[in-house]
């Protein structure tokens, strides 16, 4: 009896560390898989969070390549407005000066003191001045259409 007793004992610890052995692989195996589902994740994570930094760095990009583009354009207009403003300059400079040639002609027709040599070369004088006043108000024509070009 105290045989019985002793083997059926034996039987029970061999049971029990058969079945705690048992269980521990089981929750070894499943921590596995959730250690290796959260490893799966977390690569998943990782991968989203690279192809947003990827397209934020190509908007990025994208906006200093607009930003660039902007303040191009922007030379441009300034560099046109400069150019109408001289032209204008030179336009209002070359009427002064054809008012000058003008009254000292006349000044000078008048008291008579101009040969018809001189007449001649005053007035063709005073023609080239006019010229160059039209030339001059078609530059400023072209300036400004280029200039309204450029800001539409």
């Amino acid at each position: 009896m105290k045989l019985n007793l002793t083997l059926v004992a034996l039987f029970l610890l061999c049971f029990q560390n058969n079945f705690s052995q048992e269980v521990k692989p089981i929750t070894t195996i499943e921590s596995q898989k959730n250690q290796e589902k959260e490893l799966f994740e977390k690569q998943k994570n990782e991968e989203k969070l690279l192809k947003e930094q990827r397209k934020l760095e190509k908007e990025k990009r994208k906006f200093e390549k607009e930003q660039k583009k902007f303040e191009k354009e922007q030379k441009r207009i300034s560099s046109a407005e400069k150019a109408l403003i001289k032209y204008k300059d030179k336009r209002e400079d070359a009427i002064k000066d054809l008012d000058k040639m003008q009254s000292k002609f006349s000044k000078n027709k008048s008291k008579g003191k101009l040969s018809p040599e001189e007449i001649e070369k005053e007035n063709s004088r005073i023609s080239k001045q006019q010229l160059k006043i039209k030339e001059l108000e078609e530059d400023i024509a072209d300036a400004e259409k280029k200039l309204n070009k450029l800001r539409n």
